[in-house]
């Protein structure tokens, strides 16, 4: 049994290392004005197509004035990036050179205490990817991002360093299951990574249009957990996106929705938190009509509003 476990993660390892490429970049100079010094970043990258697209972190890639990807052979290739979305920390980098494309699971079918390995070149060191191990630790994290949205995210102990952000989360199959995006500086055993079917949609789309075009609420917020609902005095069983600051002119601002309001569904579909509301979201397009239900010191109401186009 315990080979068969064994060559299970092996198989796994080498079907996912296959696609899973290095990415270097130098961005703009930083220093003194005399003296400027270039940064350079590193990172990961799976690739997509057999047509050259890799899809890896925005953080990775922002910025970077030349892009170089080291392939599994250790053949180094220029690269450009065809687009970004800093919302889902996702983007597309296209190299002119046929790939070996990952394959790609499906994150809706994890499961807490799946066995997850992290394949990618932490720290940039030479010789090809590496793999770490662990579990699905949990499947609704949401992280706060700088648009103040919530980044529905896994969460897995296995280890992940700098320069394997955008790599990708497998299962023992060796299909990719998620795209790594960060780790908690402060926290010892967490890492965080996007589903890939939210990352499989916004890739898409880049390809497509170079950026990822989604409607607009207007909101910041958080979840509500029992703790915040305490501070707050909400009713103990109301469980939603807590609204903290909105936009103003926003549709949001405009429906009367404002801070300190819980929204607890969007288009009939109930949500448990910040995530949940993005995900709504990400279904509908700018200028589509949805009844948004909030409660508001015990009370609920709906507020029926159109959506925006999110600002660039």
């Amino acid at each position: 049994m315990m080979a068969a476990l064994e060559d299970a993660y092996v198989a796994a390892v080498e079907k996912a290392a296959a696609s899973t490429v290095n990415l270097g970049g130098v961005s703009p100079g930083h220093g003194s004005p005399w003296r400027s010094f270039p940064r350079r970043g590193i990172g990961s990258g799976v690739a997509l197509d057999a047509k050259g697209h890799v899809l890896t972190n925005y953080h990775v890639v922002d910025e970077v004035e030349r892009l170089l990807v080291t392939l599994p052979d250790g053949r180094v290739l220029g690269g450009t990036v065809v687009g970004g979305d800093e919302e889902t920390d996702l983007a597309v980098v296209k190299v002119d050179e046929a790939l070996a494309p990952a394959e790609l699971g499906d994150s809706d079918a994890l499961r807490v205490g799946q066995p997850v390995l992290a394949i990618g070149n932490p720290l940039g060191l030479a010789g090809g990817p590496t793999v770490t191990s662990g579990v699905v630790s949990a499947l609704r994290r949401s992280l706060r991002g700088p648009t103040g949205d919530g980044l529905r995210v896994i969460q897995t102990d296995a280890a992940v360093n700098p320069g394997s952000s955008g790599g990708p989360l497998v299962d023992l199959q060796g299909r990719v299951v998620a795209i790594t995006t960060a780790t908690m500086p402060w926290a010892e055993g967490i890492g965080f990574a996007i589903p890939i079917n939210a990352a499989r949609g916004v890739a898409r789309e880049i390809i497509e249009k170079g950026r990822v075009e989604r409607a607009y609420l207007g909101i910041e917020g958080y979840d509500v957990t029992g703790r915040l609902a305490a501070f707050y005095g909400l009713p103990p069983n109301v469980r939603g996106a807590f609204v903290t600051g909105v936009a103003p002119g926003g549709p949001a601002s405009a429906a009367g929705i404002r801070p300190g309001d819980v929204i607890v569904a969007i288009g009939g579909t109930a949500v448990s938190g910040l995530g949940d509301v993005v995900a709504a979201l990400r279904e509908r397009r700018a200028g589509e009509s949805v009844a948004v239900e909030y409660e508001r010191q015990g009370r609920r109401a709906t507020a029926n509003l159109v959506l925006g186009t999110r600002p660039f």
